[in-house]
Order: C-alpha cells, then structure tokens, then sequence
C-alpha cells in the first residue's frame, strides 16, 4: 500500500510543478523568485525519486510479512512520502493565498512567504537525506531474495481451502457444476461427447469458490483421461503457466521453449478426454492467452475458471456460470456449527449459546470462509457463555490481526492486486460505518477532492474515471451491488463487513484512515492518520490526540460539534468534512479558515444558514446540503470559481422520483453567473435576477429549479436551451395550478431524467411532448398536475427508451390505454392521483418489460387493468386507495378456494399488496 501513497503524491508534485510557469509568468519580487526556483527544483528532484521507487514498491509490498527489512523500509517510505505531501499541500495552500487581497495585503504575504519556501526547500532537502539513509540501510541489511518464494508459498497454501465439511448451502451449485462437467450425458442439453466447454465459478474472496470446485473435481476427475489444476497467480507468466500444466501431465519439458511447449501439451491432450481447471484467474485475457493450446477436434475439453471478477464469468461457455453469494442464514448456522462443535456427534450448539452463536453469525453475514475461521476459533474454547462473550468482544480485532490467516490472506491478495489509485478508493470506503449504503455520487464526489482520481484520457472526466473505479471494485467482488435505479445503473453499495474490518486493519497499519467510536480504553491517538472517521458520541479523547495532519474528518449522527473545534484548529490541510446527519444547526467558525477544504458535506443536518465566511472556502469544489434547512445561500457563495456541485435543499427521506415536487426552494445571490464550472446545481428558488443569470451555466448536468411562476416560462426555457450537457432537469411551478408554458422549450439530447411539476397548456401540450421524440437517453420521466389526457397520453408513448414513468394528478383522463409496441424498455410505472380513472387496457406486447406497477389514489379503478396477464416480467403490483370495492374482491378471491378470474390473472405476478388508508387496512395478497 506505501505505493499508494507515493502514487498519490507523485500527482500533487505534478500539480506543484505545473504552477511553475504559471507562477513565473507573472512579475516577482528578486528574493521571492529565487526562493521559489529553489523549491521547485527540490520538488522535481522530489518527484524523480518517488516515480523511481513506485514500480519497487509495488513489487515490495508482495513479500514485505516475509522480510521484516523489507516491511521497515516500506514503512520509512511511506513516513517520508506523507511528509513530501505536507510540503507540497504547504505550498499550494500558501501559493493559492497569495492572489487574494487587495495590492498591498498581496505584497505583504509574499514578502513573508520567501522565508516560507526557503523552509520548505530545506524541508525537502532534509527529507531527501533520510530517505538516501534508509536506502542505504535496506541495501546493507536485504534477504529479500528468500522473501518472494515464501510468500508464493503461503499464498497457495491459504487460498486453497477445499474441505468437503465445508460444503453448504450451495449444493444446486455442485448439482449444476457435476452436470456441466460430466462426458457425453445427453441430458439437459448438454455439449457432445467430441465439443470443449468453458464454466466459471465467480464470487466476493472467501465466499467458497475453491472449495465448490475442489469438491467436484475430485469426484468428476477419475472420468477423464487427465485431469490438471492450477492456482493462477495475480502475476503470471504463461511460459510459467505453460510449464505447470505439462508438469502435471508428466511431460518432460524442461529446456523446451514456450512455443514448443504448447506444442507439447497440445500433442498430448490429442483424443483425449480432459479436464483443466485454473483456480483464481484475475484477468480475463489470460483465457484468450491460453485457449488455442487446448485441442478442440476430437477431444473432450472441460475447463473450469474461478475468479473474484465479473469480468472473467463472462468466459463461460452460455448459461455454463456460477455467481456464488453469502450463505442463507439457515446454512450458516450449519456451517458455524460444523466447525465450532466438530469433534461432537451431533454437532449441535447447546441452548445456552444459541444466541451468542447468531451474534457470531450476523458478523459473517454469509461469507463461508469468516464462519470456517471463527467457528475453528471457538472450537478450541470451552463452549460456556464467558469463554465465548471474551472471544466476540475483541472478535473485530482478531479478524483484523491475523489470528484468522485465511481471511486475511484473501484481502491481501485481492489489494495486491489493485492499482494504486484503486486501493486508495477501496480504502476510502472502508472508513464508513457497518453496513452503510454507499451513495454513487457521494462517493466518486469525495473521491475526486481526495485527489485520488486523475483524468487518465482527454475525452473522460473525472467522474466518468470515478465511475470507471466503481465498476471495477464490484467487478472485483469488492464492493457489493445494493440498489440500481430505473435505467439499470448502480447507484447504491456496501462493503462486507468481513472485508470491511480487514480493509479497516490495513488503513490503519498504512496511516491511510482510523476509524474512532469513542470505546477505546485510554487517550485515543491517531499517530500519522490521514483520515478519521468518527463514529461515537465520545470525542474527549479524540479532542486531546494530534490530529495535525488530517486530510479527510467524517463524522456520523453526531452533535456536539464543539469537540470538534481543535481537531479543526490543527487540522488546516484538511480537504474533506463531511458532517452528514450530524444533528447540528450552525458550523463552528473554524471551519471557514479551512483554506484547502474540495468537501463540504452538510446532508441531513439541521444547519438552517451559512455565514458570509463561507466565501473564504476559494478551493472548495463540493457543498452538498441535501436534506438541511437552508432557505438562502450567503452573497460570498458566488465568491466560489471553483465550486462544481451544490446541492443545497431536497426532502428528506424521499425518493429522486418525488423530490421535484416539493413546492419550494433556496434563493441565491445576484452574481451565480461567475460560477461557471458549477456541474449541479439543485432545488434554486426561480427569481427574475437568477433566470436571467443562470443561462450562463453551460456547463451544468444536473438543474432543478423550483418556485417557477407563468410568466418565468420562456427565460427559463431560454436558459435551459444553452445547458446542452444537461442530463438531469427538474422543474417546480410555484403552485399546482400554475400554468408552465414551454412552447419554445427545446431539451437537450443528452437529457436522461426529467421531472415537471406544474401545469402544462393544453393547447400546446401535443406539441411539446412530441418534440421530446429526438430525446433517445431519457430513462425516467416524472410528471405532476400536467392534465393530461387520453389522448395527449398517447405522444408519451413515442418515448421508447423511457424505464421509469411517474404521473403524479396528472392524467385527468377515465381510460388509460396502452397499445402493442408502446413503451418497451418501461420497469417502473406509477399512476398517483387520478381521480377519474376508471379503465386501464394493456394490448399484448405493451410494456413487455414492466417489474413494478403501483396505482395510488385512484378511487374510481374498480377492475384490474384489462390484459394485466400479458405483463410476464411484472414482479410487483401494488394498489394503494384505489376503490373499496376493487380490494375487497381481490381479498374475497383470494381467502376462496374456487379459481377466481381476478386472481387467475395476476397469479404470475410475486408480489401483490393492497391498501385502504382511511381503514388501516394493508395486505398481501400474494
């Protein structure tokens, strides 16, 4: 991990030195230029060196637990890099100073900085020389060379966990598996006895991948003429490869070269029947590598591939893949107690137990190899209620700190091998609390003011790389999927707890971040941390350690921010705050001398204003007051050129869906225009001054506006007709009975969610709604108090890409008809308010791939829609207030044992609930 954080620092010592010319472009003092010339010619030295030593470090880190030289100079790196940083942010933090002012506060500050950047040169010029020493001393003291065998070694051994005890809860996998693998079956559609197959077995680390495959090799193995497995490792070689293989077929290699040796192999498995299974393959590519040795034409290939990345599933011959998940709850109480109790008959936990046991259990939350290793654990401890309390009290730190090897070898080579910018984002992560629902957004937004992200080409932003790393991460089975939204995209993760507390461990032994919950014993230090996140009620000791060199304070459900006040004190490199859901009403003054704050994270606080001092926050890039009380923004706020996202007021607890209509919104000074970067912009109170400002904002993605009055109609259509990157656009009238008119409105074609509450004209609606026909990325459409009716309803059908449709009192129509071919890609729709509908009739091949189906408030629906059995994906439908009578019918037939039509017609639907608000009443009815 020390790569890194030199990684990291490289990218700032480039950003140092690209305001080299910058800097001396403009006139200087004689001693000031000279000063800084001395320092920017320590930082290119500084940079030179770090570049060399990152490939080494990389190599290092991969056998320094076997070389205790090794582990110290990685250490000694990393201290030295953390302090090159402190030097470089010094220096950024007081060269961005220096352009604020008026002439003379200007020459004032320069004049003091030329003792600054001689310090700093010498700073660096001192850092230079331990770093040469420590050098010195790992050339003088190295047995690294004995190091990488060992290593390789206990890596094999720790992974191949292939106990057939272990095997539970995933038997229709090794049903699946067997079948696949067996020869000339001619069941189930399987390959000819003469045809190759691929299958593949991927899953989070430790979730039983190994041992599903061992268990099925050894009993599928005596059926082939040669049976061969091989564990991959992350930095294979294929000629190595290669040779492994004709090894275990017994073919002497041993001076034939790499073409020779395919040749070999190739010759041997000619007419055979075998099977070849490579276990924990990291790259895809490796398959493409490889697959041509194999013969095809008169042979039997089976080859199984198991890997912790999507990407390698996508190997598999057709339906031939397995995705391996946590356990049920049920099989992992059968696995917990085969290892706790497995030298008893019965294996059962006594009564007396049980509920320590599930503590144990939920801790594992599935994973095969945690509930193995803890239960191993308690096996060789009395099985009385003390003996087990002492081992879950301090359960988080032995499964941090190598008292479970196999877990802990598991993370260690799924971080090995993550790039180095990849490992700083999986680390970030780690720092948020259990079971915590990582946010898209948020997270690639802290991302990119930690600096961690980097435009790697010219055509991708930040954020697309941002997102890249995301994708890759759950690719890499080391984040888990939690929630997508209506266009399929991912928008919510967790981290498995297992692999969060290991994760935890390494941030903390790589001075990357400490997690502080106010429990620990004694006063709470964070040494050389970078980041904390603090989780607990108790910041007395926290208050009182050294904090000087943080970059990143988040704090959790907290409210004497008080305490708070002296980290921030020291703390004056901080880049990050994030205070979300701390219940506080007004930030401490502190926080605005922050000058090297990117983060500003105020969600779901009870903050109510901001003072002018927010205006000195000049680097700030993000302000996200989601969900706080604000009702204006300060005038300093457009003193902010960098600010790229603000987010200043949503409803709390609400979903994207509904958030628009909420009457409402904040008010922002005159001036937003010079806010030219701004990306989002959400929920701005509609006022004359800001409509005419707000065209200026090309470079918005995301703009709701709320508040908006008639006759603000065309300035607001004009403004939005510039903002062509725009692909999230919400509009709020300022009442339900006013009357949008966006005649001349034309949409951007990027735009992929719209939401519009208000009235639109009925004179013009046909027009407008099929002038968005050209709009191919919209996924989510949202309308309110639109009036629309049965036969404007049928210009919305033309949106063919549409996956989520929401009309909330806006169809006035009695019959809503859905015709074959009409919204094809639609998954979510909701109808809400419709005071008059009566009738619904959905043709066959209507909304063919419809999930989800919710009616509310539509108390004249009296039947269910007509061709409802056509929907064959629908998972869910939902009535909510329609009328009495249809629920009532619904319950009769359900309660009945004759075959009701009703219920015959939804019987393919999973999930059918019904509710009567008035009468308390909710229901399952399937």
């Amino acid at each position: 991990m020390a790569e890194a954080v030199v990684g990291q620092v490289v990218v700032k010592l480039s950003a140092a030195l690209a305001k080299d010319g910058l800097t001396f472009g403009i006139k200087l003092l004689w001693k000031e230029a000279s000063a800084l010339n001395g320092l920017f010619s320590k930082i290119r030295d500084s940079k030179v060196e770090l570049e060399s030593m990152q490939a080494y470090l990389q190599e290092a880190e991969r056998f320094k637990d076997t070389d205790r030289t090794t582990a110290i100079f990685v250490g000694e790196i990393r201290g030295l890099a953390f302090q090159i940083e402190d030097v470089v942010d010094e220096f950024t933090y007081k060269l961005e100073e220096d352009k604020h002012g008026g002439f003379a506060a200007k020459m004032k500050k320069r004049l003091k900085h030329i003792k600054t950047w001689r310090r700093l040169a010498a700073k660096l010029q001192e850092i230079d020389g331990k770093l040469q020493e420590a050098k010195q001393r790992k050339k003088d003291y190295s047995v690294g060379r004995f190091a990488s065998v060992a290593i390789s070694r206990n890596r094999g051994q720790a992974l191949h966990f292939t106990r057939d005890e272990d095997l539970v809860g995933i038997e229709e996998n090794r049903d699946s598996l067997l079948r696949w693998l067996t020869v000339g079956s001619t069941s189930g559609g399987d390959l000819e006895q003469t045809s190759s197959k691929v299958t593949t077995v991927w899953g989070m680390p430790g979730v039983g991948k190994t041992t599903l495959v061992a268990h099925v090799y050894s009993i599928v193995k005596v059926d082939f003429d040669a049976a061969v497995w091989i564990t991959v490792s992350d930095s294979y070689r294929i000629e190595d490869l290669l040779r492994k293989i004709a090894a275990e077929l017994s073919i002497g290699v041993a001076n034939v070269e790499m073409r020779g040796l395919a040749e070999s192999i190739h010759k041997y498995l000619q007419g055979k029947k075998y099977i070849l299974v490579l276990d924990d393959v990291w790259n895809a590519r490796l398959w493409t590598e490889i697959r041509n040795v194999f013969p095809t034409s008169n042979s039997t290939g089976r080859f199984v591939l198991t890997s912790r990345k999507h990407e390698v599933s996508l190997l598999a011959t057709r339906e031939s893949a397995i995705h391996l998940e946590p356990l049920q709850p049920h099989h992992s109480w059968v696995l917990f107690c085969k290892g706790a109790f497995w030298n008893d008959d019965d294996k059962e936990c006594p009564l007396e137990l049980q509920k320590l046991a599930w503590k144990f259990i939920t801790k594992c939350q599935g994973l095969p190899i945690a509930i193995t290793c803890i239960g191993r654990l308690l096996s060789g401890k009395l099985p009385t209620l003390v003996e087990w309390e002492n081992v879950y009290r301090g359960l988080d730190s032995q499964l941090a700190k190598d008292v479970i090897p196999d877990v802990d070898m598991i993370l260690k080579v799924s971080l090995e091998d993550l790039p180095y910018d990849l490992k700083n984002c999986f680390l970030h992560c780690a720092l948020f609390p259990e079971d915590y629902g990582l946010k898209r957004k948020m997270i690639m937004r802290q991302w990119i003011a930690a600096g961690f992200i980097k435009e790697k080409e010219e055509n991708r932003t930040l954020e697309e790389v941002a997102e890249g790393y995301l994708a890759e991460l759950v690719n890499r089975s080391l984040l888990q999927v939690v929630e997508s939204n209506h266009a399929g995209r991912l928008e919510s993760y967790r981290m498995h707890d297992v692999i969060r507390l290991l994760a935890l461990n390494k941030a903390k032994e790589e001075c990357f971040g400490e997690v502080y919950n106010g429990s620990a014993a004694g006063e709470f230090s964070v040494d050389c941390a970078r980041r904390i996140s603090v989780q607990g009620e108790n910041l007395e000791q926290l208050r009182q350690s050294g904090v000087t060199h943080l970059r990143a304070l988040h704090v959790f459900e907290y409210s004497n921010v008080d305490l708070l006040k002296p980290i921030l004190t020291s703390s004056n490199l901080l880049s990050i705050l994030d205070l979300q859901g701390s219940r506080i009403k007004m930030l401490p003054c502190e926080v605005f001398s922050l000058f090297n704050l990117r983060y500003l994270g105020l969600r779901d606080t009870d903050i109510e204003s901001l003072p002018e001092a927010v205006g000195r926050l000049q680097n700030l890039e993000v302000l996200d007051a989601s969900g706080a009380n604000l009702t204006y923004l300060p005038n300093s706020i457009i003193e902010l050129k960098k600010l790229r996202y603000l987010y200043a007021y949503t409803v709390p607890g609400a979903s994207e869906a509904l958030q628009i209509f909420k009457v409402g919104g904040v008010k922002v000074p005159n001036g937003i225009q010079h806010l030219a970067g701004l990306h989002a912009l959400e929920c701005i109170k509609a006022t004359p001054e800001f409509l005419c400002e707000v065209r200026a904002l090309t470079e918005l993605r995301t703009f709701t506006v709320c508040n908006v009055r008639s006759e603000q109609s065309a300035d607001l259509s004009n403004a939005i007709t510039k903002m062509s990157h725009l692909v999230h656009l919400g509009i709020a009238a300022a009442a339900e009975n006013e009357v949008l008119r966006f005649e001349g409105l034309y949409l951007p074609p990027a735009l992929s969610w719209l939401g519009l509450a208000g009235q639109l004209e009925k004179a013009s609606m046909p027009q407008l709604l099929s002038s968005w026909s050209h709009l191919s990325s919209l996924t989510c459409l949202t309308l309110g108090f639109s009036n629309i009716d049965e036969e404007t309803f049928s210009c919305l059908c033309m949106l063919h890409g549409l996956r989520s449709l929401g009309l909330m009192k806006a169809f006035e129509g009695k019959r809503l008809y859905f015709y074959a071919g009409s919204f094809p890609k639609l998954r979510f729709l909701h109808i809400w308010g419709a005071a008059q509908l009566n009738q619904v009739g959905i043709e066959k091949g209507a909304m063919q791939n419809l999930v989800m189906l919710w009616f509310m408030y539509c108390p004249e629906l009296k039947f269910l829609p007509d061709g409802i059995e056509h929907l064959r994906a629908l998972e869910k439908l939902r009535l909510e207030d329609t009328s009495e009578e249809l629920i009532e019918k619904l319950r009769r037939q359900r309660d009945s044992d004759e075959c009701n039509g009703d219920i015959m017609k939804i019987n393919h639907i999973r999930n059918v609930t019904v509710e009567l608000t008035r009468k308390g009443l909710f229901e399952r009815i399937r």
